[in-house]
């Protein structure tokens, strides 16, 4: 598949990419402080993917006062929400308005992404077009390095007890504080579930994953660090049961990506050896590696 060059439009570095779950758009987030929303041009001719380079984003978000480290969509089957995170301390949850799906809008989508800030929330315009956000402030009070979405399948909901239950918004961030948290959202607020927080790592928390979930009887978050090691941490699908953290390894050098496959049984690493490295939960429990990819 040949590549395509998006111009984005930052003036700083772009620290991170997400594609939304059809493919269609790309939130890139950067040190100018914003995130912007670009539309994917088509593979199929390489003379309109040309033409596309050069068009505006489709929107400009700004809301953290730092560079943005991260974002990531969630799941459609919750609507049109995306997470950021930044070095200002913050993590934000935008909503876009049902209007901006509709193409026959598509010229008046650079006033419904507008935004505006009262009472310290951002928030979109009163006619409910354009993007909502809600704030969970100093969710690391250090900077917030990532976040991650819980997938849309109810834990247990394949093996009994969690059958036809409705799905839970949950996120989990990693921070400057060397800690890893999970947040609920609960009557419109987000609300940290684990306590205290998640903490095995030494150092920086430099991004973590949340696995996806088939519906068996358990939730997995990996979250790599600066000190060089990856933790799996689990837990079961009822209230109040702990989150148990278990060292992947110790890379022996900062370890800056974690990322699940769609089936959430293997975990690929990316460290400061620029190695790639595959794992795979064996019967027992244990993880073993699998492959190396190296440069």
């Amino acid at each position: 598949m040949p590549s395509q060059k998006i111009e984005t439009g930052h003036q700083d570095l772009v620290h991170d990419v997400a594609m939304d779950y059809y493919g269609k758009r790309l939130a890139t987030a950067s040190s100018d402080a914003t995130i912007k929303i670009m539309s994917v041009p088509p593979s199929s001719a390489s003379g309109s993917a040309q033409s596309q380079q050069n068009q505006p984003p489709l929107a400009t978000l700004t809301g953290h006062s730092g560079p943005v480290w991260q974002v990531a969509w969630a799941h459609p089957k919750f609507g049109p929400y995306l997470a950021s995170c930044g070095y200002d301390g913050k993590v934000i949850v935008w909503r876009e308005g049902a209007s901006a799906h509709n193409p026959n809008e598509a010229r008046s989508l650079p006033r419904l992404w507008l935004i505006r800030w009262e009472h310290l929330h951002l928030h979109c315009p009163a006619d409910g077009s354009g993007w909502d956000s809600a704030r969970i402030d100093q969710a690391h009070p250090v900077g917030v390095t990532s976040v991650s979405w819980a997938p849309s399948t109810a834990p247990g909901s394949l093996v009994g007890g969690a059958v036809g239950a409705a799905p839970v918004q949950k996120l989990a961030s990693g921070g400057c504080d060397s800690t890893v948290k999970v947040w609920r959202l609960e009557n419109g607020a987000w609300k940290l579930d684990c306590f205290p927080p998640l903490q095995k790592h030494t150092e920086w928390v430099r991004d973590v994953a949340w696995a996806p979930n088939l519906g068996l009887p358990k939730s997995t978050i990996a979250s790599a660090s600066q000190d060089g090691t990856v933790v799996i941490w689990t837990a079961g699908v009822k209230d109040g049961d702990q989150w148990e953290g278990r060292v992947l390894m110790d890379f022996k050098t900062p370890v800056w990506r974690v990322s699940w496959s769609l089936t959430g049984n293997i975990l690929a690493v990316a460290d400061g050896n620029n190695k790639v490295t595959l794992w795979k939960e064996a019967v027992d429990g244990e993880w073993q590696q699998v492959t190396t990819v190296e440069p």
